[in-house]
């Protein structure tokens, strides 16, 4: 029997694969340093720095990646592993962003969502 794996809250989402400069992770009130393999949880923003870049993989295959001098919010996040149905919403608090969809989105396209301070990118 399959066995049927949905992400709770408590649970990593993805991971930081590349991050080069000023990189860090602010999670419940702390600072830490988003060096390659560090888990990202939903709820944690990426800042980057002057400097800073930082390129993000998710569990569902989807793929961020975040130019200097920006802050992404990593809202919700939801995914069921068995029918790659879930939810994945960012918002861009400032600077540059470029994303490639994972399973969520070719399973739901609406499921994936980016806001960004003037509009959302669905």
């Amino acid at each position: 029997m399959m066995e049927t794996q949905i992400v709770r809250a408590a649970d990593p989402i993805g991971l930081v694969k590349t991050s080069s400069g000023g990189v860090n992770i602010l999670r419940g009130g702390q600072k830490l340093a988003a060096s390659p393999g560090a888990r990202l949880y939903q709820s944690d923003q990426v800042v980057t720095l002057e400097d800073g870049a930082a390129g993000m993989t998710f569990i569902d295959n989807s793929r961020l990646s975040l130019g200097a001098n920006s802050v992404l919010a990593l809202d919700k996040f939801r995914f069921n592993t068995t029918t790659l149905e879930g939810e994945f919403v960012s918002s861009v608090k400032k600077g540059t962003l470029a994303a490639v969809s994972g399973k969520i989105a070719k399973q739901t396209p609406e499921a994936m969502q980016v806001r960004i301070p003037s509009a959302i990118l669905g």
